[in-house]
């Protein structure tokens, strides 16, 4: 039982960039699809309590469409997320799709400034 609690806290510290090598390899090697993976490992981390419906403290910045300067979109999601260009190009061709889950206020609305600046169409949820 120790076990299962400590690999959920594992589960639940990961950091976005983390998420998405864990969707890769559960895809890539298990045929699990990413869509499945993110929603199973943030899971856990949405179960905050009755604390967390008062006061949203994570966002998740949903890229809904690259707009007219698609390339520029793609390189700036590829120097965001620390993904490599096709793995970019997949999110912005996919669109709508996350940039970045479970961050705070502050950088889901820089992300999305900058995003908007390279000409894409951005909404925080």
């Amino acid at each position: 039982m120790a076990e299962l609690k400590d690999f959920a806290e594992q589960l639940v510290n990961l950091t976005v960039k983390e998420v998405n090598e864990l969707a890769t390899i559960l895809k890539d090697e298990y045929g699990i699809e990413p869509a499945a993976a993110a929603v199973a490992v943030a899971g856990p981390a949405a179960g905050g309590g009755d604390d967390a419906a008062d006061e949203q403290t994570e966002f998740d910045v949903i890229l809904t469409a690259a707009g007219g300067s698609k390339l520029a979109v793609v390189k700036l999601v590829k120097e965001l997320t620390g993904l490599g260009l096709k793995e970019a190009k997949g999110i912005v061709d996919s669109a709508p799709a996350a940039v970045k889950e479970g961050v705070s206020k502050d950088e889901a609305e820089g992300l999305k400034k900058s995003l908007e600046e390279a000409g894409a169409e951005v909404e925080l949820k």
